[in-house]
């Protein structure tokens, strides 16, 4: 494995100001996160996508299949380790992982991942969602394939509802990739449910907060907002939270497909930025497709989720 030493120590150097909240120090293409606590430690799963791979030409999206799920940890919230990828094992997945999805249900630690079967140079693969468990976040077990009626599901997000049983959000690309819910009493078999969106996205992550039910999704143009009382009735956000680019160095274009971080009373974003608007991008007609991840802490103003993406924050220490 190829380590990009400098990249390294942008990720790790702790200058919240001017650098990234992680930065992948194998192929510079970190996306897709979420992000858990484990004892005194944040533990971070996230797509590692081949950003720096050379391309036969602009049609060409080989970088972002081949992919494998890359680990960090970090200590205080600010400083990640890079710890490699995750042991994720292929009899049950393929040569392609994206967005993980990982929670700690019923006494274990569980992981949803979407898996396409191969590296490919075109967007039309079958895609599905795969389910897996481990004790420790360290070796995973395969659990089961994913029956949601489709054979292009992506990015499943997962809570644990109120009266019992568990709810999964995901992406139907076959339904003008819109965000639909299945409902399981077992975390195994899974029952659809309504359709959630009527226009296009991916990436949706639910959460608890504030004394509402959120879920907020990548609409290619920002972060699509919808929250509830109950989990039933959605109510749509008018507009988009992180679709104006920020002003930092490497948060310069639009935020996509976020994980959300909740701790009492506080809740963070984290998101991923293409690097089209770094100085590099001037030289490198390439660069752009590098991504970092960033962090923001979400706010309530009136009822509607807000988020500055100026204002310097971290995690707080696990």
């Amino acid at each position: 494995m190829r380590l990009l030493l400098p990249l390294l120590a942008l990720c790790c150097s702790g200058l919240a100001d001017a650098q990234p909240f992680y930065r992948d120090p194998v192929h510079d293409g970190a996306a897709d996160p979420v992000i858990v606590r484990q004892g005194h430690e944040w533990v971070m799963f996230y797509t590692n996508r081949r950003a720096d791979l050379p391309r036969e030409n602009e049609r060409d999206v080989r970088w972002v299949h081949g992919t494998q799920i890359g680990v960090a940890r970090s200590t205080d919230g600010t400083h990640w380790r890079y710890e490699g990828t995750a042991a994720i094992p292929r009899a049950c997945t393929g040569d392609t992982l994206w967005a993980p999805e990982v929670q700690h249900f019923a006494g274990r630690w569980h992981m949803w991942l979407t898996v396409v079967p191969g590296v490919f140079r075109d967007w039309n693969a079958p895609r599905f969602i795969v389910h897996l468990t481990s004790d420790n976040l360290k070796t995973w077990q395969c659990a089961e394939r994913l029956d949601l009626g489709s054979d292009r599901v992506i990015d499943a997000s997962v809570i644990a509802r109120p009266g019992g049983g568990w709810r999964l959000y995901f992406n139907d690309e076959r339904r003008n990739k819109a965000i639909l819910q299945a409902d399981s009493t077992d975390l195994v078999h899974w029952t659809p449910g309504p359709q959630l969106t009527t226009t296009p996205g991916e990436g949706p992550k639910a959460f608890r907060w504030k004394g509402r039910w959120w879920l907020v999704s990548d609409a290619w143009k920002g972060l699509l907002v919808l929250s509830s009382h109950d989990g039933k009735a959605w109510v749509r956000q008018e507009g988009h939270i992180l679709a104006e680019p920020g002003k930092r160095p490497t948060d310069l274009a639009k935020g996509q497909h976020p994980d959300v971080v909740v701790s009492g009373n506080r809740a963070w974003i984290v998101y991923f930025v293409h690097q089209s608007g770094e100085a590099e991008a001037k030289t490198d007609p390439e660069w752009g497709r590098r991504s970092v991840l960033q962090i923001a802490e979400l706010r309530l103003n009136g009822g509607r989720l807000e988020v500055d993406r100026q204002t310097v924050t971290q995690l707080p220490r696990p």
